[in-house]
């Protein structure tokens, strides 16, 4: 057992005792002036320390992620969240407020990754310090499960294969297609393109005009975009954008080049906001796929179980949906989150 978890333990063992010792004196009506220490804080009113190291500023679903995990661990769940978001995207920032929490002592550290490699060092840190490590929403490369206790995220290749077999499905005598990726490096950037490839790979019908990253933007895509659709002579079916921002973007090119999204380009997008919902409401959208950023009670369960010494899957998956037509986003539109 960790020295880490032991002090958990301890703390409630001799809170225990204390307990039981005040209940003998006592008048059995709560008037010894005890109190609950709530789900997440130790028996002794200590609150839970988590260091979460957090992307930051990048897009309405990491905004709505982020403030989901802020919003969960909070004091009157027996937590203190300390979040440190990543400066400008940045990794290096990541490590320095990763290594500073492990030189804090923290009880546990998420970890929402800038870029999926590099991380060996840090991690190994953190285990000798037996600190246990969560990874929020992206994984790591090489992905060695050794170094973290779970990974919690929706599954990136299911999602993205859900993308690709809709697309089969709306031009099954097949079409040309243009991708545009998230940042380089990232691993769910990697894991969405091996889902879309495991699906399209297969449809020799198929034709991939290229790929370029517009790094999660809408003003990035519809640069893109545009020249994609003007040495292409606006002979492109399907745009498959790994983001909804992206996707918006897309759109925008595509309206500027005197196309119709919807009916002479079809877009379809990953992460379900509430901007892409209305898009698919509206026909400039074709289809989004959600990835559901709002696990932040999953996150919580998960610190839970591992500070009381239980195992846990090295892999939980966050259910998602997808929307395929405008009367399914307007269902959805009254009770989006984010």
């Amino acid at each position: 057992m960790s020295l880490k978890r032991s002090r958990h333990i301890l703390a409630a063992s001799t809170a225990m005792v204390a307990a039981l010792a005040l209940g003998a004196c006592g008048n059995g009506d709560g008037s010894d002036g005890s109190t609950d220490a709530g789900d997440g804080g130790t028996a002794d009113g200590d609150l839970v320390t988590v260091g979460f190291v957090a992307v930051g500023p990048e897009g309405a679903w990491r905004q709505a992620n982020e403030q989901n995990i802020q919003d969960t661990f909070t004091e009157e769940a027996g937590y203190e969240l300390k979040f440190a978001p990543a400066a400008n995207l940045d990794q290096a920032s990541q490590i320095s407020a990763f290594t500073s929490f492990v030189d804090e002592g923290v009880d546990v550290i998420l970890l929402s990754a800038t870029e999926g490699s590099g991380w060996e060092d840090s991690l190994r840190r953190a285990q000798e310090a037996e600190i246990p490590v969560i990874l929020i929403d992206r994984g790591i490369e090489p992905d060695d499960t050794s170094l973290y206790v779970s990974r919690i995220a929706p599954d990136n290749m299911e999602v993205s294969s859900a993308v690709a077999e809709w697309a089969v499905s709306e031009f099954p005598d097949g079409g040309r297609y243009f991708v545009l990726e998230g940042p380089a490096g990232v691993s769910v950037v990697n894991e969405r393109n091996e889902g879309w490839d495991a699906v399209m790979d297969d449809q020799p019908q198929f034709e991939r005009v290229g790929a370029q990253t517009a790094n999660w933007s809408t003003e990035e895509a519809r640069s893109v975009f545009e020249t994609v659709l003007s040495s292409e002579g606006n002979d492109i079916d399907i745009v498959f954008a790994q983001n909804d921002e992206m996707g918006l973007g897309a759109a925008l090119a595509a309206e500027a080049a005197g196309l119709q999204p919807g009916v002479d380009v079809q877009i379809a997008t990953i992460d379900g906001t509430q901007n892409a919902l209305e898009a698919l409401a509206e026909g400039r959208l074709s289809f989004v796929a959600e990835y559901n950023p709002l696990f932040g009670e999953t996150a919580m369960e998960v610190v839970e179980k591992v500070l009381a010494g239980e195992e846990v899957e090295s892999y939980i998956i966050v259910p998602s949906e997808t929307f395929d037509s405008p009367e399914a986003a307007q269902e959805a539109l009254p009770n989006r989150q984010f």
